[in-house]
């Protein structure tokens, strides 16, 4: 398993802006996800929802309040 990398926000923007990421929020409580939902980003469960159809390359952002 590849150890988790720290990013800055500015790198993620560009990389969301570019299509090349997804941006994740970690927590599961969908109430606590609608407070924290950044531009661009998705909730836990949507993520779960579509894990099947990834590419096993496709670059993932998880974050967190």
């Amino acid at each position: 398993m590849t150890e988790p990398m720290r990013i800055t926000p500015r790198e993620v923007y560009q990389k969301l802006k570019s299509g090349t990421t997804l941006l994740v929020c970690a927590y599961d409580d969908e109430a606590t996800f609608r407070q924290m939902q950044l531009q661009g980003g998705i909730s836990l469960k949507e993520f779960k929802s579509r894990l099947i159809s990834l590419s096993k390359d496709q670059e993932i952002v998880f974050y967190c309040g």
